[in-house]
């Protein structure tokens, strides 16, 4: 019995990767990142730090395949 398996069609981007950071003239900015609300307790952004400082939590970034192809393309 063989199995075939679809392509990819979603591109995970993370830390590192050199497509993580966006560029557009001057600006700079990371494809992906974490936003905390002002509501949240002091408590919680500590542990949040920690993670991340830690590196236990990371963002990601998901990206269509097609939608990659073509930005690599518009450089």
């Amino acid at each position: 019995m063989t199995f075939t398996t679809p392509d990819k069609t979603i591109k995970a981007i993370r830390p590192g990767d050199p497509n993580f950071i966006i560029i557009d003239g001057f600006m700079m900015a990371d494809r992906a990142g974490f936003e905390i609300s002002n509501n949240m307790p002091y408590e919680y952004k500590l542990i949040i730090y920690e993670c991340l400082k830690n590196k236990w939590l990371k963002p990601i970034s998901y990206i269509k395949e097609s939608e990659y192809v073509w930005e690599k393309l518009g450089e």
